[in-house]
């Protein structure tokens, strides 16, 4: 690939010239157009009033209630290069942020706002990875590239039966050609309560066409004492029925850890176990995420992964948990991609 591809990765790439063009879209430039920002005039009762227009005067917009509102609406080709968000965390839960690609009816991303950004279970905690971050106080950002052909487009829904103030957004894209071979960004939640006759949750299923497995977001709630973490993440790839061609060795195993995450939470570049909350009167709630950036799981085509909730007997026996897990599956993989599950409404996405 010519070196000055916008799709080049490594800082080495960072003095190369490129015809791509730098756009970005927010509340004060919500078409990205070029020399459209910062043109709101300020109303009376606006901080900005004394300053004039150009002087921050439309910084965030209002999520109405169950309503749907677009974020972006772009024409490619292109590659979405930086996502940052902030709002108030009843938003995270109640809100499900969808992509589109190109004139595709269905979504490619669909997943409540807080859990695509690895803050999970409604809450809010920092993140400190290569992909995605939540820093100091509730700013999410993600830098997966999301390339796209001929339009990308995004919106939120706030199924809240009130409005949510202060939502900040920015988009940050280039114009560029986007080679044959880019395959477009996926991701999907879903949730789910383990049995004792089947501990295992699904974090994708009927996945078709060809593409990478890429991360894992899960939000495990705990719903019994002790260990929780003894269950194997699985691949099963291309044709795999009973038996997975990759199989893991334990959930703190998978996500980077080992034994137990007896020393506590930890960020990683790829891994992190970031959340571990056990306050009075709560079950224990765990947040962790793995990047497989330079060991994506390839498909050419279908995929299926899940994960095994166990613990332990007092016998050494492994025990059988019934948790609620919650979790994002990200890929790449060519379109049309198979339909998802029907999406759980709000009161099944309930977790505070």
């Amino acid at each position: 690939m010519n070196k000055s591809s916008i799709f080049s990765i490594g800082f080495w790439d960072l003095p190369m010239i490129s015809p791509a063009e730098t756009r970005s879209i927010s509340a004060e430039n919500p078409k990205g157009e070029k020399g459209g920002g910062a043109r709101q005039a300020p109303g009376k009762d606006k901080a900005a009033s004394d300053l004039g227009a150009g002087w921050k005067c439309r910084p965030c917009i209002t999520l109405l209630p169950s309503s749907t509102q677009a974020l972006a609406d772009i024409k490619g080709p292109g590659v979405i290069q930086h996502i940052w968000i902030t709002c108030d965390p009843r938003a995270y839960r109640d809100t499900v942020i969808r992509f589109y690609w190109d004139e595709e009816k269905t979504p490619s991303i669909e997943t409540p706002l807080g859990d695509f950004f690895c803050n999970g279970h409604g809450l809010r905690y920092r993140v400190d990875s290569l992909m995605m971050a939540v820093n100091p106080n509730g700013g999410f950002n993600s830098y997966w590239p999301m390339p796209f052909g001929k339009r990308a487009r995004i919106t939120i829904e706030n199924q809240r039966k009130d409005e949510i103030g202060g939502f900040f957004y920015q988009i940050s894209y280039a114009l560029t050609d986007v080679p044959e071979n880019a395959a477009y960004f996926h991701a999907l939640w879903r949730r789910s309560m383990t049995t004792r006759e089947l501990p295992e949750h699904t974090i994708l299923e009927g996945l078709k066409g060809r593409g990478h497995y890429v991360g894992t977001f899960a939000a495990w709630t705990q719903l019994s004492n002790g260990w929780w973490g003894e269950g194997e993440m699985k691949f099963y790839i291309d044709g795999d029925k009973k038996y997975p061609t990759i199989c893991g060795t334990g959930t703190e195993d998978y996500f980077g850890g080992a034994w137990c995450f007896d020393e506590g939470t930890f960020n990683t570049a790829f891994l992190g176990y970031p959340l571990h909350r056990r306050e009075p009167g709560e079950v224990p709630r765990h947040g962790l995420y793995r990047w497989h950036v330079l060991d994506p799981i390839r498909f050419q085509k279908d995929l299926k992964v899940t994960i095994q909730a166990l613990g332990w007997w007092p016998n050494g026996k492994f025990q059988p948990l019934t948790d609620d897990i919650a979790t994002v599956g990200y890929w790449y993989q060519t379109e049309p991609h198979a339909p998802f599950p029907e999406f759980p409404q709000i009161h099944e996405r309930w977790s505070r």
